[in-house]
């Protein structure tokens, strides 16, 4: 894991934008590994209430929220974020199942 204290701070917009453009490219990275379990867990699940699994979706909620503050991140923006992640990726494997059933 990067210190971010030992990143002196960005000295323009660009450099700004580069950081978030770079981070976003990491972001991606990561996404495409949830992905790929995602679609691995789909296999593990026997119908659609086992894929929203709302008790699984409020423990990872409150744990990010917990490491948001943890790392100086609004919990509130964390929260939002994973449940727009989380919806995303239900969605997919919604749709899984429903291709396994065809």
């Amino acid at each position: 894991m990067i210190d971010v204290t030992d990143i002196p701070p960005p000295t323009s917009l660009a450099e700004v934008r580069a950081r978030i453009d770079a981070i976003d490219s990491d972001l991606v990275r990561l996404l495409a590994r949830r992905q790929d379990l995602v679609r691995a867990a789909a296999a593990f699940k026997s119908d659609d209430q086992a894929v929203r699994a709302p008790d699984r979706v409020a423990r990872v909620i409150a744990s990010v929220r917990e490491r948001a503050s943890a790392e100086n991140l609004d919990p509130a923006v964390a929260e939002a974020v994973w449940r727009a992640m989380i919806g995303a990726f239900i969605e997919l494997e919604l749709a899984e199942h429903a291709k396994g059933r065809d």
